[in-house]
């Protein structure tokens, strides 16, 4: 079992979860699986950090924009940044930490930049990813390097100390589909290879 405890969440899905990772992990993939799955909203935290034109939204404001939504009884979150961590953190049920390697997180994120750069797809917003930025001081592909040490520390330790939430780690990708199956099968106790 990795770190959900069955007797604690009893035999109900939890209705607060973060789903937390490294850039490129496949965070908001997750969420909005596990939404549609459970009907629980789900919140592309991406959308409230940025504004068109890659303009970053003022912590308070990212801080209050947190707060109502984790007032509410039930919400799914596809990230969770440092300066508004403990937000979350004070009403979440369950941390789905994607604890991957950092070579695989950083080759979906290359590939996910690169093709963005290429198709420019909207992303936050109404926001274009460019070849450009990809290969600039305030990279992505850079911010993932800076921060993986960091969000893999802490996932671990969230998952091996006492804390008022669950914690799953993922070490490996695993398809919604067959952690629907495990699930399932678990009625609670849930198991993934690892």
């Amino acid at each position: 079992m990795l770190g959900m405890d069955a007797g604690r969440i009893g035999m109900e899905f939890p209705k607060r979860i973060l789903i937390y990772g490294v850039t490129g992990s496949g965070k908001t993939t997750m969420a909005t699986w596990l939404s549609e799955k459970t009907g629980i909203p789900w919140t592309e935290i991406d959308n409230l950090m940025w504004e068109a034109n890659w303009e970053f939204v003022p912590i308070e404001e990212q801080r209050e924009r947190i707060r109502a939504i984790c007032s509410q009884d039930e919400w799914i979150m596809d990230a969770a940044y440092a300066k508004w961590l403990e937000i979350p953190l004070e009403r979440v049920q369950l941390v789905i930490g994607l604890d991957y390697s950092r070579w695989y997180s950083f080759w979906q994120l290359f590939k996910r930049s690169i093709a963005r750069g290429i198709d420019k797809k909207p992303v936050c917003n109404g926001n274009v990813e460019t070849i450009r930025a990809l290969l600039s001081k305030d990279s992505i592909l850079l911010w993932h390097f800076k921060s993986f040490g960091n969000k893999r520390r802490r996932m671990r330790e969230w998952q091996s100390s006492p804390t008022n939430f669950d914690v799953i780690l993922l070490k490996k990708p695993i398809s919604p589909e067959r952690w629907e199956l495990e699930l399932a099968y678990d009625k609670g106790e849930t198991k993934f290879p690892g």
